[in-house]
């Protein structure tokens, strides 16, 4: 028997690693053709981010390849009375499953592993890489047009001349909150990119400010400017993080709902106090409301993701749980009949349950500690209703 399951798990791991090398480079090119779509990159950019957009795509890509390998493996061991002859031999169905059940759970574990650390080393060397394209293509549109702007952001940059990186007789014209508009023009400006906060830090010399009623010379070095970075948000996707970096995040959320309801209750009261009832519906108010609920958005967003990135990688374990049995079942089909016929009602359902479950978590209507593993109780009831079949016949 031990020699059997040896034999299955060996088929079962040859034909994964050969399906999800395959398909693996099938979804890096889509991917790598979003990303330079996105931020316009250029071949060269491309090139560089290629080999850490892998990492991205194998949690997605390894339980649909690992149902492939299942539904061909054991599609054709079934095919050839393999099963049957192992039953008349005294080695049960759930036995000859145990092979894939073990490559599920070690899948199970890589995939969650590259969730948790290689997807947020990848994808902070891709924000490297496409940080420095952008820091190019912003220094390039200086020296050629002396001129860019960012409607958006509400800032614009005129220069004379770019050398070595330093912008010579610089214009910087920007609003701010109070939507005044402010001009200041340096000698020379020195320009660096801040990953970390997705912002240009321009560093002035001998700089004039003027703005509506006032007009300052200045000769100082230190004064620097910072501006949102184009093609760039502040705001870090959950998945992009690590377990621990979630964690903090819950944390810090907690906390930041704390003061702002407390900043909003002595607010309040002032008001009430001073006799100001006309501001309780202000931007004042409304303001710190909105940075509470943005807080709270932020923590139901994290544990979503800490949720479902174990639900995720348990999926491989379902995913062989329903994909095995039913192979033994279809044996007399075509491996990528039985495929189809069944990753089809996974598509239909399993899929939609759970993105609708993320969402549902996120917002606050259900608890991500069980939602998301709903679509995965999904598979384990169909799963252990085809399993019972098999075993009986």
């Amino acid at each position: 028997m031990k020699l059997l399951q040896r034999y299955i798990f060996g088929e079962l791991v040859r034909v994964f690693s050969l399906l999800v090398v395959v398909l693996t480079v099938m979804l890096v090119f889509l991917g790598l053709f979003r990303e330079a779509t996105e931020r316009g990159l250029g071949a060269v950019q491309v090139l560089q981010i290629m080999p850490f957009v892998v990492p991205s795509m194998l949690p997605f890509t390894i339980p649909a390849t690992l149902l492939l390998a299942v539904c061909v493996v054991y599609g054709r061991i079934s095919g050839d009375l393999e099963v049957i002859a192992a039953k008349a031999a005294g080695v049960s169905a759930k036995q000859l499953l145990m092979p894939a059940f073990l490559l599920a759970s070690s899948l199970a574990v890589g995939a969650f592993g590259l969730t948790n650390f290689a997807i947020p080393w990848a994808v902070t060397n891709i924000e490297r890489i496409v940080t420095q394209a952008i820091e190019d293509i912003f220094l390039e549109v200086l020296s050629s047009q002396h001129l860019f702007s960012d409607p958006n952001q509400g800032y614009s940059i005129t220069v004379d001349d770019v050398r070595n990186r330093t912008l010579m007789d610089a214009t910087f014209r920007y609003r701010l909150k109070n939507h005044q508009q402010v001009t200041l023009r340096a000698e020379t400006a020195r320009i660096r990119f801040d990953l970390e906060r997705h912002e240009i830090k321009l560093q002035l010399k001998r700089w004039k400010s003027s703005q509506p009623g006032t007009d300052f010379d200045g000769e100082m070095d230190d004064l620097e400017l910072a501006f949102p970075m184009p093609l760039s948000s502040s705001k870090v996707k959950s998945r992009h993080m690590t377990l621990a970096a979630l964690s903090d995040g819950i944390q810090d959320c907690r906390v930041l709902q704390k003061v702002k309801e407390q900043q909003y209750n002595q607010e309040a009261a002032m008001l009430l106090v001073t006799g100001e009832f006309d501001q309780m519906n202000g931007e004042s108010l409304a303001s710190i409301a909105g940075e509470k609920k943005q807080a709270l958005n932020d923590e139901r967003r994290f544990r979503t993701e800490i949720h479902s990135r174990f639900s995720m990688a348990a999926s491989c374990f379902f995913f062989t749980l329903v994909g095995g049995p039913f192979a033994m079942m279809q044996a007399r089909r075509q491996f990528i009949t039985t495929f189809i016929i069944c990753f089809l009602p996974i598509l239909l359902v399993y899929y939609p349950v759970m993105f609708l479950m993320v969402n549902l978590a996120k917002t606050g209507t259900v608890d991500p500690m069980w939602a998301v593993w709903i679509p995965n109780a999904i598979l384990g009831v169909a799963g252990l209703y085809v399993l019972r079949k098999v075993v009986q016949h």
